[in-house]
């Protein structure tokens, strides 16, 4: 039996997760919601999260059952993300490692977030979409590393919802990229009004057909060159429902799965980490204490996986 807690940090929401040999037991966070049109700045993001993560960790330790001596490992996000945000969790994590006597592991974000999709959904061998707030990747798994066969070269999908978001001042609360897909949703209605208008929901319905549609095109490209027939959508747009019927219709056609999560484990989630973590673990890995920094450009073909398909 193998316990860790996992600590995830590197945008706006902080989370704290505990994993027990594969079964999630608490999986809290917070998220820090600016105003409409504003987005979240580093320095006011790791504000927020020294304001919360105590709570959340206490609360996560209460809702799991488990007492600090019962955990085996502190994992915590080492990258990629936001410097001051990521500082933050890894100092909390350094400190609870050294007052709780546990050993620390740094933990890829990207990776986090495929091994908890693969738990969840008990995908094999996908070929993974990694679509997030600062990440768009398409990544399959070959000898002991995720590799990437696609990415974004400006900004990531979900950084572009947030910034169109940000001109249509549409609220952030739950998230911006929510409520982008609930505007679109309406927006069947207005064409069928057909009064020749061009309204928010025109433009976000327009906005999320097209760069889904290259998402799709994308990640069927990589299926081919792969051989594959899973697809695991991961990442926080990852739990937009359109983009899973638009993946599903492609997965459809080619007689390939789908796997997909909800808003619970797609979204940043301390869990994630903790089920990275597990694996790492187990296969024997820790983090030096001088060791434990964090990297905001850690990439995810530069992690060793040694427990992938």
């Amino acid at each position: 039996m193998t316990i860790v807690i996992g600590f995830e940090g590197s945008a706006n929401k902080i989370g704290v997760g505990i994993i027990k040999d594969g079964v999630v037991l608490s999986n809290p966070r917070r998220t820090y919601i600016t105003p409409p049109g504003q987005g979240f700045l580093p320095r006011d993001t790791a504000k927020h999260h020294q304001a919360c993560v105590l709570d959340v960790t206490s609360e996560a330790l209460d809702l799991a059952g488990i007492k600090p001596q019962e955990i085996d490992c502190i994992a915590y996000t080492k990258g990629p993300g936001m410097g001051a945000p990521l500082v933050c969790v890894a100092i909390v994590a350094r400190t609870l490692s050294q007052l709780w006597k546990k050993p620390l592991l740094g933990i890829n974000h990207c990776i986090g977030h495929i091994e908890m999709g693969r738990l969840i959904t008990g995908a094999i061998n996908p070929t993974v979409l990694y679509v997030s707030g600062g990440n768009t990747q398409v990544i399959a798994y070959s000898e002991r590393r995720y590799r990437i066969f696609g990415e974004t070269i400006d900004i990531a999908v979900g950084n572009c919802l947030d910034r169109f978001a940000r001109v249509l001042k549409i609220s952030n609360d739950p998230s911006p990229g929510f409520n982008i897909e609930q505007m679109a949703k309406r927006e069947a209605a207005h064409r069928m009004l057909a009064t020749g208008d061009c309204t928010p929901e025109d433009l976000c319905f327009s906005l999320q057909e097209t760069v889904f549609a290259m998402l799709v095109e994308t990640t069927e490209r990589a299926m081919a060159h792969c051989g594959s027939e899973e697809v695991l959508i991961v990442g926080g747009v990852g739990c937009n429902l359109r983009l899973q019927e638009m993946m599903a219709a492609m997965c459809e056609a080619r007689g390939a799965k789908i796997f997909a999560t909800d808003e619970r484990f797609c979204i940043d989630n301390g869990a994630m980490i903790a089920q990275a973590g597990w694996e790492m673990f187990r296969a024997g890995h820790v983090t030096a204490l001088e060791d434990s920094w964090i990297t905001q450009r850690y990439r995810t073909d530069e992690v060793e996986v040694t427990c992938g398909s």
